[in-house]
């Protein structure tokens, strides 16, 4: 194995091109995760910080130095507690990457019956949150909602949102071919810059997109606005039929980026 790492090809090209490569993945997603957030901004101030105190060694000004040097502890420290999120979300991100199985594999969404329930709750201006499982399981999500195991239709998800239904304020949880649960409490979303317009049906779906693979269809009360909600992002008053499109992809496990970039 030595004598293979030690060979010209491995050691002046493999390698660097493996530890260039790894590294700009691991940038890419901190990268990506941070931009959805504020913390970019703390990030810069970090970085004139960190620029301030070079400088001040660089050019030997002792005090100011000093003075640096007692607050960069503290201010790393601080760093660590302000990034906690996101580095959960890289985290995250990173074991969703190499997840090689799906919760629902084998079972299609019957996409039909779940978009005309959709448009006519829309129409109707009757809120919905639809959470749609992918590779990652959300057991954990739905532990407190009533657990349904039923048969997907389009009757059955209108009969669930009906305003005098005991089970409409939460979301359902759909697993291929089965609504799994109903009545589901999602996490809230933590992000600061979350537009006043978008009601709790929105910052649950968002919360949950920033913590799993999910993907989630919002049918806002107020507005019947159609939403969708994947990888940290909220898609706000898509067609019915663009709605449609980007879910059938969505669920064959395309990525966000093909999706957005009209890859496909």
């Amino acid at each position: 194995m030595d004598q293979i790492l030690n060979h010209w090809l491995f050691r002046y090209w493999i390698i660097p091109a493996l530890d260039i490569g790894i590294l700009s993945w691991l940038i890419y997603l901190a990268y990506r995760s941070f931009a959805q957030s504020k913390t970019v901004i703390v990030l810069r101030g970090m970085l004139v910080i960190l620029a301030l105190y070079f400088f001040a060694a660089v050019m030997r000004l002792e005090t100011l130095t000093w003075i640096m040097g007692l607050l960069a502890p503290g201010l790393f420290v601080g760093l660590a507690i302000l990034l906690q999120s996101d580095l959960r979300r890289i985290f995250q991100q990173l074991g969703q990457g190499l997840a090689i199985t799906s919760p629902s594999k084998g079972k299609l969404v019957p996409l039909d019956a779940v978009m005309s329930a959709v448009e006519n709750l829309s129409g109707r201006h009757f809120g919905a949150l639809i959470v749609f499982t992918r590779r990652v399981g959300l057991k954990d999500s739905y532990k407190q909602g009533t657990s349904l195991n039923a048969d997907l239709s389009s009757s059955l998800i209108n009969t669930i949102f009906f305003k005098d239904s005991p089970l409409h304020d939460g979301a359902i949880v759909i697993n291929g071919d089965k609504i799994v649960a109903a009545g589901v409490i999602l996490p809230m979303s933590d992000q600061p810059d979350i537009k006043k317009q978008f009601g709790t049906r929105h910052r649950a779906a968002l919360g949950l997109v920033e913590e799993t693979d999910a993907v989630v269809v919002v049918v806002s009360e107020e507005s019947g606005a159609v939403s969708l909600a994947y990888e940290g992002a909220l898609h706000y008053n898509l067609p019915i039929a663009e709605a449609k499109r980007r879910l059938g992809l969505l669920l064959q496990y395309m990525s966000v980026e093909e999706l957005d970039d009209g890859l496909i």
